[in-house]
């Protein structure tokens, strides 16, 4: 019965990883790209939009401006390099180094802004100010 039982579920249900990065949806105008769900990545994310803004606009050196819930980069950019970025904001900015769980929150110090992790416990200093 309990075989049985498991076989309704859905595979998702098995699934061991409960944090998925999110991916962009945008698409090109003329030469500027255009990412519809910024804010809402942020959200997922859990950390402020102007630091995410800030980074990807960084790593990606291109200009860009929000508005709205709609991110708008000067220039032609495939969402693959946006996808990219992100990720390695994820690793960077989200993610604990020492348990691999998301859930981690900034915690400032003084002058000092650090990456607390909830789960284990874990406090990295945020290396680059942004």
């Amino acid at each position: 019965m309990l075989k049985r039982g498991r076989g309704n579920l859905p595979e998702s249900v098995f699934e061991k990883e409960r944090f998925e990065i999110p991916k962009v949806k945008g698409h090109i105008e003329g030469n500027k790209t255009v990412i519809s769900n910024f804010r809402q990545i942020a959200q997922v994310l859990r950390r402020p939009v102007d630091h995410l803004l800030k980074y990807i606009l960084r790593e990606l050196a291109a200009p860009g401006e929000l508005k709205g819930n709609i991110l708008i980069i000067g220039t032609k950019m495939p969402a693959s390099r946006v996808n990219e970025k992100i990720r390695q904001y994820a690793y960077e900015f989200v993610l604990c180094q020492e348990c691999g769980k998301p859930d981690t929150e900034f915690l400032k110090e003084g002058e000092f802004l650090f990456v607390k992790c909830t789960a284990c416990g874990d406090k990295k200093p945020v290396k680059s100010k942004i």
